[in-house]
């Protein structure tokens, strides 16, 4: 779990070592925009972006009552957040799981990428697409 903040801990520090040098010389305005852009990144990197995951069990269980595709994704992964910003409200209808949180769901991705974890791996009607294109993944929905 605190792999998933590695990255924005450190978008949030380097927006504080940004900061810095313009809160020293008096430019508080500069030092403003830094630490708003740097807090931006720290955000869409993290795992809050994301809908609410759910158990890899769960999510097939899901999926097969309600055809709803599955998506298996790792927060920091840029085309999980390429495919999560394209889908936008869309998003919430798909099923999501953390490979990070859920051992089996990160067993499911390598079962089918060849012991690989990559991500996003798309599970449509039970079969797998990995990094599909978001144009086609909000097709579906």
């Amino acid at each position: 779990m605190t792999r998933a903040w590695i990255l924005p801990s450190l978008m949030v520090l380097c927006g504080v070592v940004a900061a810095t040098g313009p809160v020293l010389r008096g430019e508080a305005g500069l030092a403003v925009a830094y630490a708003l852009v740097f807090l931006v990144l720290a955000g869409v990197c993290s795992p809050l972006v994301f809908p609410r995951s759910v158990g890899e069990e769960e999510a097939r269980r899901r999926s097969a009552a309600d055809g709803r595709p599955v998506v298996y994704w790792r927060p920091g992964c840029t085309y999980c957040l390429r495919l999560r910003l394209r889908l936008g409200r869309r998003a919430h209808r798909l099923h999501w799981v953390n490979i990070w949180r859920d051992p089996a769901g990160a067993a499911a991705v390598r079962a089918v990428n060849d012991g690989d974890e990559t991500v996003p791996t798309v599970f449509v009607a039970g079969r797998p697409h990995t990094n599909p294109d978001p144009r086609w993944v909000r097709e579906l929905l």
